[in-house]
């Protein structure tokens, strides 16, 4: 077998071209993505509560208004995710805003975690525990 590629296909390696953060890299773009997750948790909520609104609408015209404001909305909220897409973190959940900012600890990845109100990233957890999982970022052992 040959082993000079071996490391890539392990479960948990790092791969190839995927942005990984440091914490102090993570805490640095916060500014910008924290202003981006508040949008996606504002917007998220407004059109959670427009779809109440369209399924208790009875006024056919006033159902399409109300359903191309959805859309719109939904394509706002979708550019919203493509720019975190684009900064290399992960939307969690929608209404709590819990993101994952990929990293690599001893070799492996993991997730730095954080979610709006938080002032800086201080967790992290394997990449399939998810938010239960969460343990202080002190933990990780310098690389």
């Amino acid at each position: 077998m040959n082993t000079e590629n071996a490391s890539l296909t392990v479960s948990g390696a790092p791969k190839k071209g995927k942005k990984y953060f440091s914490v102090s890299e993570a805490n640095r773009a916060l500014p910008y993505v924290s202003k981006i997750v508040r949008e996606v948790i504002e917007g998220h909520a407004e059109r959670k509560e427009m779809g109440h609104e369209i399924d208790r609408c009875q006024d056919e015209k006033d159902r399409d208004q109300l359903f191309t404001g959805y859309e719109r909305l939904t394509d706002k909220l979708n550019d919203l995710l493509d720019e975190l897409h684009q900064v290399g973190v992960e939307l969690k959940d929608w209404e709590k805003g819990l993101i994952d900012f990929p990293a690599v600890h001893q070799g492996r990845e993991i997730c730095l975690c954080w979610h709006h109100g938080e002032q800086c990233v201080h967790a992290w957890h394997e990449t399939d525990a998810g938010f239960a999982g969460r343990q202080d970022v002190s933990m990780l052992e310098p690389e």
